[in-house]
């Protein structure tokens, strides 16, 4: 989700979409091929795997919060939508961050189906 989000549009406007290629959206992109790069660990490396799993999370989660936030302090709530990048964006940040507490929860506290 992350590595699509990065590339489409994060801004709404009725003149263009601002894409989030030209801002905050490259950071996304770069941590979410370290994200893949923890998803095909063994799992003997399980720690590490979760703290690159946390490290993308915080990062893609903050980076759009702070976007929006950019956003209505520069223009108000009038005239722009998040776009679908920025969605795309935050919702694997979340779904990073799960992964991240499941691997790195404790292998007693874990139960598997």
């Amino acid at each position: 989700m992350v590595l699509f989000g990065s590339f489409l549009p994060w801004v709404s406007t009725a003149i263009e979409n601002v894409s989030g290629a030209r801002g905050p959206g490259l950071w996304t992109f770069y941590v979410a091929l370290l994200g893949l790069a923890g998803a095909v660990l063994p799992a003997a490396l399980r720690r590490v795997a979760g703290v690159q799993a946390a490290l993308m999370a915080v990062v893609c989660v903050v980076l759009p919060v702070w976007q929006l936030v950019h956003v209505l302090n520069l223009v108000g709530v009038g005239g722009w939508m998040p776009g679908p990048g920025l969605v795309f964006v935050f919702g694997g940040g979340v779904l990073a961050g799960v992964a991240a507490i499941r691997l790195l929860r404790p292998e007693r506290d874990r139960v598997d189906q």
